[in-house]
């Protein structure tokens, strides 16, 4: 089957740019990072006062099969999903929320600042970035070459190869 796919570009980046940053400010996390379920960032912010951030192309694919195993843990004790994940170090947390079928909201914030402000903070995001990525949806047959792009290029190629 086919999957849908969130495709942010022009002002549907921009705004989830603009919700990341905010959040950054009001929430106090260091990194912000809008991922789809396949595990590509799809935006990414970064607080001024944070150190050079972590691999995020790793970090998403991680918390993407992650999110994929808590809902199967969610489904084998009877609920139908589990909406965030919290894992907290001896220095730093990292905060997963979902934000719809399609994307995970993600946070990683030091020790000094409380899971509850992490918390209060991503649930607006979330808000915020559900209606930007819904309305980013993209299906992938309609990102397909159009019929006249596809005939002009099998022209090319039979002159080409002298067919």
């Amino acid at each position: 089957m086919i999957e849908p796919t969130v495709a942010l570009y022009g002002d549907a980046f921009k705004k989830a740019a603009a919700v990341l940053e905010d959040l950054i400010e009001q929430a106090q996390v260091r990194y912000a990072l809008l991922v789809d379920r396949k595990g590509f960032v799809l935006a990414h912010k970064e607080a001024l006062w944070a150190p050079r951030p972590p691999a995020l192309d790793s970090i998403a694919t991680l918390v993407a099969g992650n999110a994929a195993a808590t809902q199967a843990l969610a489904n084998l004790i009877g609920e139908p999903r589990f909406n965030e994940l919290v894992k907290q170090g001896e220095k730093q947390g990292l905060y997963v929320e979902e934000v719809n079928d399609l994307a995970l909201l993600v946070m990683i914030f030091d020790n000094t600042t409380p899971i509850g402000r992490v918390k209060l903070f991503g649930k607006k995001a979330v808000a915020e970035l559900d209606e930007i990525t819904r309305g980013a949806v993209v299906m992938p047959r309609e990102l397909g070459i159009d019929k006249e792009f596809k005939q002009s290029a099998d022209a090319m190629l039979d002159d080409l190869f002298g067919n």
